[in-house]
């Protein structure tokens, strides 16, 4: 029993690190953000405060760590997963596509908003450097130059993996935690009066009684729920118990502080960077200290969101929906940490764009919010609709009116497009050209292929392998549909005539379940001729060789296909430049180079 605690308890800690890096640096700049242009008036700051407390509430603990939560394949969690939930329990393929599609516009919001939030987390911290005395007027080109110089250490070092230091990444935010509440508490005893916030009249109240003003301060509230959507992105990792116990006290921890900075924005009106100028106030001396920890708080924060990118991609990749860009493996324990080149550099690309951009975290502040609402409505419509199908009428209500809550702060957030928030759109809009791109690319070539059905080839290898001079060994032709058969095989076996005396197609597909990984031979397809199937959760690290050597079988020789794909269509063109970028079919699985030959097709468009 005690043991069993102690490892809840680690658990716990460690999801501080990982999964609330995001929402728990949050309070550094959503109550300064929302007063830069509200008045300070106990009116508003009550209002303020209610509208916070229940946006986590309702977007944060229902809707994704109740509601979503509760939706998983063995604790995995996503929006790939909704997807993959959902999907069977369709029969319309127009349902289908429309569900893919709001998948991949989901995944394209996450990657926008993914750039948004380190850039503004690691500037506002970093421009706490302005309230230590004598550094007043440090220029803000220098703040840019010291978040860029953060940002650059932060991606650089992604490559080394994080496996390492990782285990501190908990320790190191339990005492941000502990910072936050204990600073909050402080505000709080100043005057508890704001307490009475956490009544959702005054939030009613304030929504009901400013018109267009609180649909703007809405739109800026969504700043608290930072993060919120990697409490179930993230479920995989950790588990769903761990992290539920450790929202429950980061849920009372940020309260605590949002009250409290609230409760000293009633009797300091003129502050400017509320958090910061709390510190500064009840103990000058820790100042220094708890600056450098609120720079650290960020950059675990900015990896934690890196780390679910590269998750999110490898989703994407194993469900045929992303290039198979290069990917190195971090770490020699766990394999599901994984380092993607070409997203890290995009990320990092992206975020520093973003700071030269914006300047100041309270621009930056006008930029965030409608990817992470453009997420949340799509997990609200996707779960409504899994609940729905499932029959479970009190989730589906339930899940129906988070929903609304999503549309009604999408809605509010559209007032940010011409103040900077189109950018986190164009950021978007990237990965979702590119995946639009290459799984249309994909169908079109593969039809354009012209595979050969089952039966014909059967007959004319039977026929050859009877009467040609077969070479000794075993023979790989990796092939994704057994009943259609590439053309680089039957030009391979027809046209090149090499034939083994043992020749197996192998196919990887993809489970409908994150995690899992299993080889068995098929049936028998004719003499010498065997289909061997590799089937993969989308989570998982796939080692071929393993595989097949566990298995029984040690090949001589390995083909796969390649395409030189010629086209006039200027689309076409630039599906045939990510095709040629991203790494070949034996560079991605790691298969070994002595033994791989990639059949060259070519293919017209």
């Amino acid at each position: 029993m005690r043991y069993r605690f102690i490892k809840e308890a680690k658990e716990a800690v460690k999801s501080l690190g990982i999964v609330f890096g995001d929402i728990g640096t949050s309070p550094i700049y959503t109550i300064t953000v929302i007063f830069l242009t509200l008045k300070p008036t106990a009116y508003n700051i009550n209002g303020v405060l209610s509208l916070i407390v229940w946006t986590m509430i309702t977007l944060v603990t229902i809707e994704y760590s109740w509601l979503a939560m509760s939706l998983g394949h063995k604790g995995e969690g996503g929006t790939i997963v909704l997807r993959e939930i959902l999907v069977p329990l369709l029969k319309s393929g127009r349902n289908i596509a429309f569900v893919t599609f709001i998948t991949f516009l989901g995944i394209s919001l996450l990657i926008g908003d993914g750039v948004i939030t380190p850039a503004i987390s690691i500037l506002s911290a970093v421009e706490g450097i302005l309230l230590i005395p004598g550094l007043e007027n440090t220029g803000q080109w220098i703040i840019m130059l010291i978040a860029i110089f953060i940002t650059f250490g932060l991606f650089t070092f992604q490559k080394r993996g994080t496996s390492h230091v990782a285990k501190y990444f908990g320790p190191v935010m339990v005492v941000w935690f502990i910072s936050l509440f204990l600073i909050g508490l402080t505000g709080i005893l100043i005057d508890y009066s704001v307490l009475k916030a956490i009544n959702p009249y005054y939030a009613f109240n304030f929504l009901f009684h400013n018109g267009l003003t609180s649909f703007i301060v809405l739109s800026e509230v969504i700043l608290c729920a930072t993060g919120g959507e990697a409490l179930y992105a993230d479920m995989g990792h950790l588990g769903r118990k761990p992290i539920l116990k450790a929202w429950s006290i980061v849920f009372v921890v940020l309260i605590t502080s949002y009250m409290g900075q609230g409760a000293f924005l009633l009797h300091n009106t003129g502050a400017h960077n509320i958090l910061f100028d709390m510190v500064l106030f009840f103990i000058p001396v820790l100042y220094v200290p708890f600056l450098l920890l609120s720079i650290i708080a960020t950059i675990i924060a900015s990896q934690a969101m890196i780390s679910g990118m590269f998750s999110i991609v490898y989703q994407g990749i194993m469900t045929r929906i992303i290039p198979m860009f290069k990917i190195d493996y971090t770490s020699t324990e766990l394999r599901s940490q994984v380092y993607i080149g070409f997203v890290n550099w995009f990320l990092f690309i992206a975020v520093v764009f973003a700071i030269l951009l914006f300047k100041e975290s309270k621009y930056l502040a006008g930029a965030y919010g409608l990817a992470v609402t453009g997420t949340m409505t799509f997990t609200g419509f996707m779960m409504t609709w899994i609940f729905w199908r499932r029959n479970n009428y009190l989730k589906t209500v339930l899940s129906a009116l988070i929903f609304f809550v999503d549309i009604l702060y999408l809605v509010a957030n559209l007032y940010k497009l011409p103040h900077g928030g189109f950018w986190s759109l164009v950021i978007a809009s990237l990965p979702f050209l590119l995946i639009l791109l290459y799984t249309r690319g994909q169908r079109q070539l593969y039809k354009n292929m012209h595979p050969m059905k089952i039966s014909q080839f059967l007959l004319k290898y039977e026929e050859l392998y009877k009467k040609s001079h077969k070479i000794k060994g075993t023979a790989l032709f990796f092939s994704m549909n057994q009943r259609r058969i590439s053309p680089y095989i039957i030009n391979t076996m027809f046209i090149n005539n090499i034939i083994y005396e043992d020749n197996i197609f192998v196919s990887i597909t993809k489970m409908d379940q994150p995690n899992g990984l299993k080889g068995t031979f098929q049936d028998k397809m004719a003499d010498g001729l065997r289909v061997f199937e590799v089937q993969a959760g989308y989570m998982e690290i796939i080692d071929i060789e393993k595989v097949l050597k566990s298995a029984g079988i040690y090949e001589k020789v390995i083909f796969y296909g390649l395409e030189h794909i010629v086209t006039q269509n200027l689309i076409w063109k630039l599906f045939a430049l990510v095709k040629r970028i991203v790494p070949t079919f034996d560079e991605f699985y790691s298969l070994p180079a002595d033994k791989s030959h990639g059949v060259i097709n070519r293919v017209v468009m």
